[in-house]
Order: structure tokens, then sequence, then C-alpha cells
């Protein structure tokens, strides 16, 4: 076996490692894809599977409850999206001739004004032409419909993970450990990723969930159609960080201008700015705390990275992604340092402090391991020299029991002579 002893060459040997584990999943996109989205969504699951079984519900029952429950929501709300997208992929083309017929007024109310403007309708429809963003959306919202079409594999492949999430974790931190005393510290790493996914996606699911219900109501009181579209777009994309829920903003914006009229637009536009600031601004750092410890160019980096490799879910998954990678980069001593590279500057002497106590746990656990084998070694030794002790005894007394029998055989041989 050739044997890699230059630096350079190894670092050289593990980019090619990299590069071609990452074609591999680029080319397998199609199934790694839903089997992360089925991951994620176990994960998420997790939890409300524990609270039921805690309450005496059998684990399949529970299991089998709460995927009816969001095969149920799944399906009604797919059904609603299906028909306004339809009716609105069939009024595309109309949009074309609104945004030509608002220049063609804006250009008019400057001559009115005697205000220079030279505008050509040609030339901004180049630039702002609706049909390009309305595909943009129709083609964002496919993607993700075509990752979740075949929704019977989907949640077959989630059932067998809550079923064998109780065991998982043990079987993980088994494959991981080279030795059986780092078993817990494995476990304790694993904790920490399940931890970060589940609060996480929580928080950020509470917020999209807030997000779409804001932006619902905003466009229901304002007579914007297609409501429940925007607002299960808005939903969606809000898992995307930073550009998002800008990104969402976009096609309501322009379709309030195209088809509401300016004030209506600039009122949509205010009023989508506004939740999308306080969302993401105040509830949303609130609820999150300092659960991600990530700083902000590596999530948006990550964005790009894992939108490039698994498309739109990857988009949506970055920042779960990205925080798992990060706390298995921390989990090996070789490693760490490629940890705080992806770790918030703020965070960094933090989590210096927890590595330290980390380590004194560890060299103390390791101090109690080594402490309970001597204990143990010696109560074993202790146990030996009982037992040799109580044999020899046993034989003594065996001894003693057959010579006061022959002695009493001869004493009572002697009294009938």
């Amino acid at each position: 076996m050739l044997k890699v002893e230059s630096p350079i060459l190894k670092v050289l040997v593990a980019l090619a490692a990299i590069v071609i584990i990452l074609a591999g999943v680029k080319v397998a996109s199609e199934i790694a894809v839903p089997f992360l989205l089925s991951l994620f969504i176990a994960i998420i699951c997790s939890p409300i599977i524990r609270f039921m079984t805690s309450r005496k519900v059998p684990h399949w029952l529970a299991i089998t409850l709460l995927l009816l429950m969001i095969l149920v929501v799944f399906f009604s709300v797919l059904s609603l999206i299906n028909s306004t997208a339809r009716e609105f992929t069939q009024s595309i083309p109309q949009y074309r001739l609104l945004l030509s017929e608002r220049i063609n007024a804006l250009v008019l109310l400057a001559k009115k004004w005697n205000i220079p403007l030279d505008l050509s309708t040609e030339r901004t429809m180049e630039y702002m032409d609706p049909s390009v963003i309305m595909n943009l959306v129709s083609s964002t919202l496919l993607s993700f419909s075509g990752v979740v079409t075949n929704v019977f594999v989907l949640f077959l492949v989630v059932i067998f993970m809550l079923s064998e999430a109780p065991f998982a974790k043990h079987k993980l931190a088994l494959v991981f450990s080279s030795d059986v005393r780092d078993v817990h510290r494995e476990e304790h790493y694993i904790n920490r990723i399940l931890q970060g996914v589940i609060s996480y996606l929580g928080v950020k699911t509470l917020t999209s969930l807030l997000t779409g219900v804001c932006v619902y109501i905003l466009l229901e009181l304002t007579d914007v159609q297609y409501a429940i579209l925007w607002a299960t777009l808005s939903f969606l994309l809000n898992y995307i960080p930073n550009i998002g829920s800008i990104i969402a903003a976009v096609p309501i914006v322009v379709q309030a201008l195209l088809l509401n009229g300016f004030p209506t637009g600039l009122g949509v536009a205010i009023g989508v700015g506004a939740v999308n600031m306080i969302v993401g601004n105040i509830i949303e750092p609130k609820m999150m705390g300092r659960t991600l410890g990530l700083s902000t160019l590596v999530v948006f980096l990550s964005l790009l990275f894992w939108g490039w490799l698994l498309g739109t879910v990857g988009m949506l998954l970055s920042v779960p992604l990205t925080m798992v990678l990060k706390i298995a980069l921390e989990a090996s001593p070789e490693t760490v340092k490629y940890a705080i590279l992806l770790g918030d500057v703020k965070d960094i002497n933090r989590e210096i402090i927890d590595a330290k106590q980390e380590a004194a746990e560890r060299i103390k656990e390791q101090a109690e391991w080594e402490e309970n084998a001597e204990q143990i070694a010696e109560a074993i030794a202790t146990a030996k020299e009982e037992a040799k002790n109580e044999a020899i005894a046993g034989v003594i007394a065996d001894a003693k029991a057959e010579i006061e029998a022959e002695i009493q055989a001869i004493a009572k041989a002697a009294d009938q002579k």
C-alpha cells in the first residue's frame, strides 16, 4: 500500500478525495436530496415522537399518527397551491402587456410635468421582463415539488428512520468510536448535532410559518391575487438564509404594481419588507439565541455551495448541513482548527472555554475510568484471594472431618473389643 509522507502530497490527496466525493454527490443528487430531506424530516419529527411515547403511546402508533397528520396537511395545501399555480401560470403572458402599459403611462406623466425621462419601453422590458421573474418563481416551485413528487418513497424512508431512531444514536457512536471509552464522547457530539439541527429547523419553521401567515393576511387585506401561492413561497424561501425572503418579495411586489397599481404596490412592498425585517432581525435572532455559531460569510457561502451541489433543497438545508459539518470537525483534534474557521468571531472565545472545559471533563472521566478499573482489579484480586482462602479452609475442614470420623471409628472398634 502506498504511504503518503510529504505534507503537500497529503493535502493534495485530501483535496482530490474531497473533489471525488463532491462529484459523486453531484451525480447522485437525485438519490442524495430525497435522503437528506427524509433525514431532516425524521430529525424534526423525533421530539414529537418522544413526547407521544412518554405519554404511553406505542412507538409504532405515534409514528403512524404523526405521518398521517403530515400527509393530510401536505396534500391539502398542495391541492390548493396546484389550482392557484395553474391559474397563475396561465396569466403570465398578460404581465408583459401590463408592464408595457405602466411604462407608457409613466413616460406620459413625466412629459406632462416636464420631467426629462429617457425611458424606452423596449429597453426597459429587457431589464424588467415580468415573465422572466414569474417563470423563475414557477421553476423554483417545480424544482422543490419535483423532490417531493414521490411522496410514498419519501415518507417510507422517514418511517424506517423514525423506527430506528431510538437505537441510531448509540449505533453511530459505536461506529465512530475507536475505544469503548470514546462512546460517551461520540454520543455527546451526536447529541450536539441533533439538538442544533432540531433547534434551528424548529425555530426556522415557526418563523417561516409566521412570515407566510403575515404575508397572506397582508395580501388578502390589499386584495392582491394568489395570496396562498405567495404565502407558501414566502414560507418555503424563508428557509434560505439572508436572501430567501428578498427573493420571495420580488414577484409579490411586481404583481401588486402591475395588477393593483402603484399605491397598492408600494404599500405591499413596505408591508412585506416590514414583516421580513421584524421576523428576520428581531423575532428570529431572539428565538435562535446562540444556536448557529456560524459567521455570516460562512452562511452565505454555504448557501451558494449547497445550492450548487443539491439544488433548491440544498439551499433550504444549507445552514443545518454546515452546522453538522462544523460539529463533525470539532469532534477531532486534527480538524478542530477548520471548525474555528466556520465559527463566528464572537463565539471563538466561548468555544475555546467550552473546549477547555470539555477537555477537563474528558481527563476527569478518564481518571475516573482508570480509578474504577483499579478498584475493579483490586476487587477481583480480593475475590480471588478470598475464594482461594475459602477453598483452602474447605479442604482443611474436609480433612479434619475425615480425621475425626476415622478417630471415632477407631474408638468405636476399641470399645467393641
